[in-house]
C-alpha cells in the first residue's frame, strides 16, 4: 500500500510543482469534441480532456477542478444544472452559478435543441408531424440516448408534457441509434438538431408543437477564475463570439462524421473554405499522430497500477494463508471488490476524490488487479507439502526464514501465474478508463463509439488486444526461464 501511495504522492506533487495550461473538458459525443478542439486551437497550448461523458461527469470534473471550462447549452445548464423553470437568460444563468464559483460567457453562435425523429417514409405512412402525434402511436419501438433518458429536461419531462404512452427504453448509443433507425430496429430517436446525420438518414425531425424544449445556445461554462489565471487564452476564447452559425456547426459535425476527419480536422475547419477529404486508411487512423501517447498512457495506467497491486495484494495473499482468522476476510472482499461494475466505480471514486483523470483509473485498476494476485499466492502458499514445512522446521528456520527461503520460492509459479492474469486483465479494463479522461488507447474507442466509426474503434481495440497478448507472452517466457533456473538449483 505504502508503494501505491507514493506513486500517488509523486503523481500530485507533478501536478502542483508544474503550472499547468488551460484546460478544456468536452462530452461524449461529436459536437463537444469537435467544439473542445476549436476551443483549445483558439486559446493556444490549452489541454483537451476529451470524452468525459455526459453532463454529471464532466460538470463535476469543473467542480472539483479538474478542468477549467468547456462547452455547455444554456438549456442543460439551466434544467440540468440549476434545476430552474421556464426558459432562462445568461444573467439568470450567471447568478444562479456565481455562488459555485462558475459562470457562462461567450455564446457561439448557434442553438442546438433537443427532438425526437422518424425515418420520413415510416413518418409519412402513419401521417406523424408533432410530437402530439407520435403520442397517439403506442406501438412505436422507441430508442434514446441513456442521457436524454435520464435528464429531467429529456425523457421524463417530455413524457409528461405529452402524455406519451411509451414505456421508457433500454438506452441506445446515439451514435448507434442512427444505424438503428436506418436498419429498421428502432422508429423513434432522440437527436441534436444540428447532427449531420439527419439529413443523410432521411429523417422527419418532429414537432415540438407544445413548446417542452428550452433554447440550448452554445456557450462557455467556466470557473470564475479563468479570466485571472489565463488573461491572455480567455482574450482569445472571447473572440469566437457569435462565430458559429448552425449551418457552420452542422457542416463541422459532418465532417467527422460523414467525412472521416478526426475531431481535430473538423475543427480545423472553422477557418478553412476547404471542403476536400484527405486520403483515410485504417493504418493512417491506426499509427496516427496521437499513437505514441496513448501507449505511453496506457502502459502507465496498465503497469503501475499492477505494481502497486503486487505490492499490497502477495503480502495480503500471505495473511490470508499464515493467519486462519483472516482467510475468507481477505479473499471475500477482494472477491466483492472483483464484482462492482468498472463505471459504477469510477463513478463512486470521483465523487470521493473529487477529481477525474488518472488517479481514480489508477486506484480503480488497482482494486481490480487484487483479486488474481492474493488467490493465487494464497493458492501456492497452501499447495506447500506437509513434508517441506516438517523439514523447514526440521533445519531450525524461523517463520520469516520458513516463508523467505522455502514457502515464497515454491509458491512463487503460482504467484507469478496471479500477476500474469492481472496484467492481462488490467490492460482491457484500461480502456474503460477513457470514459474519466484517463487517456491510453480507450480514447480511440470512445471516440469510434461516438461517431460510429468502425475504423477509429479498431484503432483502439486491436493495439490493447495486440499489448495484452505481448504482455501475456511476456509472462509465459518469464515463466519458462524461471522455472528452467529453479529446475538448475534443484541438479545442483
Amino acid at each position: 500500500m505504502r508503494c501505491f501511495l507514493a506513486v500517488l504522492g509523486l503523481y500530485l506533487v507533478a501536478n502542483s510543482i508544474n503550472a499547468e495550461p488551460l484546460r478544456v473538458g468536452s462530452k461524449r459525443f461529436t459536437e463537444s469534441y469537435i467544439l473542445g478542439e476549436i476551443l483549445v486551437n483558439a486559446a493556444g497550448g490549452a489541454v483537451h480532456r476529451q470524452g468525459l461523458g455526459n453532463t454529471g461527469i464532466v460538470f463535476a470534473a469543473l467542480k472539483s477542478g479538474s478542468i477549467d471550462l468547456y462547452p455547455e447549452y444554456t438549456g442543460t445548464i439551466a434544467k440540468e444544472i440549476l434545476k430552474l423553470e421556464g426558459a432562462a437568460g445568461a444573467e439568470e444563468l450567471n447568478r444562479g452559478l456565481a455562488p459555485m464559483g462558475f459562470g457562462v460567457a461567450v455564446p457561439l453562435g448557434f442553438n442546438n435543441s433537443y427532438a425526437l425523429a422518424m425515418r420520413e417514409e415510416r413518418a409519412q405512412q402513419l401521417g406523424i408531424r408533432s410530437l402530439s402525434d407520435l403520442a397517439k402511436h403506442a406501438d412505436l419501438k422507441l430508442g434514446l440516448s441513456q442521457e436524454f433518458i435520464g435528464r429531467s429536461d429529456g425523457w421524463p419531462g417530455l413524457k409528461s408534457a405529452y402524455g406519451m404512452p411509451f414505456a421508457t427504453p433500454s438506452g441506445l448509443d446515439h451514435g448507434l441509434a442512427y444505424e438503428a433507425i436506418a436498419a429498421g430496429r428502432i422508429e423513434v430517436m432522440d437527436i441534436y438538431t444540428t447532427d449531420a446525420k439527419i439529413e443523410r438518414f432521411s429523417l422527419r425531425v418532429l414537432e415540438d408543437d407544445r413548446k417542452f424544449f428550452p433554447r440550448y445556445d452554445a456557450v462557455l461554462l467556466y470557473r470564475l477564475d479563468v479570466p485571472k489565471r489565463f488573461p491572455e487564452a480567455w482574450a482569445k476564447l472571447l473572440k469566437l463570439e457569435r462565430r458559429i452559425d448552425e449551418r457552420t456547426m452542422i457542416r463541422l459535425n459532418a465532417a467527422a462524421e460523414l467525412q472521416g476527419r478526426s475531431f481535430a480536422e473538423a475543427a480545423a475547419l472553422l477557418d478553412a473554405d476547404s471542403h476536400e477529404t484527405s486520403q483515410r486508411t485504417f493504418l493512417n487512423v491506426l499509427f496516427g499522430p496521437d499513437f505514441w501517447r496513448l501507449t505511453g498512457e496506457h502502459l502507465v495506467l496498465v503497469f503501475v497500477s499492477l505494481a502497486a497491486s503486487i505490492a499490497v495484494g502477495v503480502p495480503l495473499g500471505i495473511l490470508s494463508h499464515k493467519v486462519r482468522a483472516m482467510t475468507q476476510v481477505v479473499l471475500g472482499v477482494v472477491g466483492v471488490i472483483q464484482t462492482i461494475p468498472s463505471l459504477a466505480l469510477f463513478a463512486f471514486l470521483i465523487a470521493l476524490l473529487g477529481m477525474i483523470g488518472t488517479v481514480p483509473a489508477l486506484i480503480a485498476l488497482f482494486l481490480y488487479a487484487l483479486l488474481p494476485i492474493v488467490r493465487s499466492t494464497h493458492a501456492g502458499l497452501e499447495a506447500i507439502s506437509k513434508g517441506m514445512r516438517q523439514a523447514a522446521l526440521a533445519l531450525g528456520l524461523t517463520t520469516g526464514e520458513r516463508l523467505r527461503r522455502i514457502e515464497i520460492p515454491l509458491a512463487l509459479p503460482s504467484i507469478l501465474a496471479g500477476i500474469k492474469t492481472s496484467a492481462v486483465i488490467n490492460v482491457g479494463t484500461a480502456t474503460i478508463a477513457a470514459f474519466v479522461g484517463a487517456g491510453g488507447y480507450g480514447e480511440r474507442i470512445v471516440s469510434g463509439l461516438a461517431l460510429n466509426d468502425n475504423a477509429t474503434l479498431l484503432a483502439g481495440a486491436i493495439p490493447a488486444a495486440a499489448l495484452a497478448l505481448i504482455v501475456q507472452g511476456a509472462f509465459e517466457l518469464g515463466e519458462r526461464r524461471f522455472g528452467w533456473m529453479a529446475r538448475a538449483q534443484r541438479r545442483s
